[in-house]
């Protein structure tokens, strides 16, 4: 979660469609199966996208020059990422279209000749590789996989067309939804993606683990600690926590349903507000 350059190429380059055994979720890629069954943590993936595009080379050197002449390239980088071929036979008459194969030449890893983007490639891999695999890929997985193939085309479709309406539209389907808009905003004012490395030191190792909860792993604090220093902003306290995103961090929904509600309040202390989780670390647990 603190190398971000490294987050942008998990979610570009190929994924290995194979397990050692039903704890090994490395066929999942960057993501929990749950992620993908719900498109959750496409905020933070789609903006983390959007400032590859915008601030970085294909080496991943920041790039000179005003960011904002390339807008019309990052925006397109996101629509190769997100394309989906269109339902045959459809009338193409709604305003907004989801295939966006004509981007193919210009962005050959994310959108292949057929329109098919990464994401919609990747989830049917994953997804067959669930449903062909059941000895290394647990039950639930398995039993659902076959389904979610079938459904995702379609609902995908709604989800790329809603990511193209304008911030003001009144054809949103939701008062809270994901657009580009607000992705390129929120691209523009984090900048170029971050390749931090923070340790803690001994001393507030020692601190974090007289109180740490046994069954809470010490990697979980540090992580939350160690993002909170690099994200805080200077006009607030609380940090924005892609709950999401961390479960696909750490390769499972631990994270989000187990280990946070473990953490002690004297370390972290957390808040729900107009739908958006967030958290402060205490400055005594802080490096």
């Amino acid at each position: 979660m603190l190398n971000e350059w490294q987050e942008f190429l998990a979610y570009t380059g190929p994924v290995t469609y194979k397990a050692d055994g039903k704890k090994d979720t490395s066929w999942l890629g960057r993501f929990t199966f749950e992620a993908l069954r719900d498109f959750s943590g496409l905020s933070r993936i789609l903006t983390i996208l959007a400032r590859g595009f915008l601030f970085h080379g294909p080496n991943g050197a920041v790039l000179d020059g005003e960011p904002r002449g390339r807008m019309d390239f990052a925006r397109q980088g996101l629509c190769a990422w997100c394309s989906v071929p269109e339902r045959a036979g459809a009338k193409l008459e709604w305003q907004y279209r989801t295939d966006f194969r004509s981007f193919h030449e210009q962005f050959p890893a994310l959108v292949d000749e057929n329109g098919r983007g990464w994401f919609c490639r990747h989830f049917h891999a994953a997804m067959a590789f669930a449903r062909d695999n059941p000895k290394v890929v647990r039950k639930a997985y398995f039993e659902t996989a076959g389904e979610l193939d079938k459904k995702f085309d379609a609902e995908w479709r709604k989800r790329v067309r809603q990511f193209q309406m304008p911030l003001f539209s009144s054809n949103a389907d939701a008062a809270w939804i994901t657009r580009f808009d607000d992705v390129m905003a929120d691209a523009l004012e984090l900048g170029p993606l971050r390749r931090d490395k923070v340790e803690l030191p001994e001393e507030l190792r020692a601190k974090i683990e007289a109180i740490r909860p046994e069954k809470l792993p010490a990697e979980v604090i540090h992580t939350l600690i160690a993002y909170y220093a690099t994200n805080r902003l200077e006009d607030s306290d609380w940090v924005v926590l892609p709950v999401a995103n961390f479960d696909c961090w750490f390769g499972d929904t631990n994270f989000g349903r187990k280990y946070l509600s473990q953490i002690p309040e004297k370390i972290i202390q957390r808040s729900n507000s107009f739908g958006v989780s967030r958290y402060r670390v205490l400055p005594e647990f802080l490096p």
